[in-house]
């Protein structure tokens, strides 16, 4: 059963946002933020390997990271989730992407993911997906 709060799904844990479009991460941080999470951003797939790591070796674990699948010119979530899962093998990502006819979206437990989430995305989508992947992830 999901926590809800006038209507809107709501969660809590400490998520690593990753997406290339600076007005996506304000926004679904925001929001993510108004629903409960603590989020830190990252631009691409090299940000977001730092921001794990450094996170994970302080002990203040990230509880899922969403990571947008292609990141144009940079490292995106298909990269980048080899390196996370080599620092923190129990890694509970989700991959999001407007591609849903790539591979890894239709089959993304096998490239290491543990949720998927289409672009677009509502945020009770994504609060749901986060709720999913924290839980089994305890």
């Amino acid at each position: 059963m999901e926590k809800r709060q006038e209507g809107k799904v709501m969660g809590s844990g400490r998520v690593l946002l990753m997406d290339d479009e600076e007005s996506i991460l304000d926004v679904m941080s925001q929001m993510l933020k108004r629903r409960g999470f603590e989020v830190v951003c990252a631009r691409d797939g090299s940000e977001a390997i730092t921001a794990y790591r450094e996170a994970f070796l302080a002990d203040q674990r990230f509880d899922a990271v969403i990571m947008d699948l292609t990141i144009p010119g940079g490292m995106g979530g298909k990269e980048a989730i080899t390196t996370l899962q080599e620092i923190d093998p129990t890694v509970a990502a989700i991959v999001s992407s407007g591609y849903s006819n790539d591979p890894i979206m239709a089959d993304f437990r096998t490239y290491g993911f543990s949720g998927v989430v289409p672009k677009p995305y509502s945020i009770n989508d994504l609060v749901i997906a986060l709720n999913q992947v924290i839980t089994a992830g305890q």
